[in-house]
């Protein structure tokens, strides 16, 4: 279904009532308010990681518990999307959790010796590849919105290789994990960008969850890297 099917900011319109000067109307003011949904969703984020820095290491201890409080959220906020105020409450529940979530990892590397620096340049190099590969996909020819089976695939191999590794503790393993997961969410963001250009979502909720998501794992992946980069062992 098409963007221009969901009556996105014009009620019941359709497409075939609306020429084309309206439809890349409704389309800019759909990304628009995708993309500001993000950002905000990265600022409820960077709150709830900055308010657990507190007590990271009682977080810690509750790690899967938060966890499961995510994945609650963001199934509700699924089902309520179209819920106007609830879908937004949701959606900065959620992205806040996460980022309570996040501050344990974040308070690890930030102990060690030259931590933050590594906390800080993994959120640089994070930001720096996320806006590069938005313009590219949004300027290239090449369609990334048609790899969707393949990156579902890859996320199950590499959730697998992950749990796998909770048991091995393999260092090589842990480093091919950080690598690959690295390259597949900056593929995701090549893939989702295209997707919400396109009008592929629904609503802006779900277009800016997906970036959100994008970002987070690829700054956790990137954080991981240059810990074992900077690492003496």
């Amino acid at each position: 279904m098409a963007l221009y099917d969901r009556d996105y900011a014009n009620g019941q319109t359709r497409d075939t009532d609306l020429g084309y000067g309206q439809r890349e109307g409704t389309l800019s003011l759909f990304i628009k308010k995708t993309y500001q949904l993000f950002a905000a969703s990265l600022l409820a984020g960077s709150v709830g990681a900055y308010v657990g820095m507190d007590f990271a290491y009682q977080l810690l201890q509750y790690k899967w518990v938060l966890f499961a409080v995510e994945i609650a959220l963001l199934i509700g906020l699924i089902f309520a999307k179209r819920k106007a105020g609830l879908n937004y409450v949701l959606l900065f529940a959620f992205t806040f959790v996460s980022g309570l979530t996040l501050s344990p990892i974040i308070e690890v590397f930030s102990s060690s010796k030259g931590g933050v620096g590594i906390v800080v340049n993994a959120f640089i190099l994070t930001t720096v590849a996320f806006g590069s590969l938005s313009i590219f996909a949004m300027n290239t020819k090449r369609n990334f919105s048609s790899l969707g089976k393949f990156l579902l695939i890859s996320l199950i191999v590499l959730i697998v290789a992950s749990i796998i590794n909770i048991f091995t503790a393999s260092p090589l393993l842990y480093t091919i994990i950080s690598a690959a997961g690295a390259i597949l969410f900056s593929i995701y963001i090549l893939y989702d960008t295209q997707n919400i250009i396109k009008g592929a979502y629904e609503t802006p909720i779900e277009g800016a969850i997906a970036l959100y998501l994008d970002f987070l794992n690829l700054f956790i992946f990137i954080l991981r890297l240059l810990g074992i980069f900077s690492s003496d062992d």
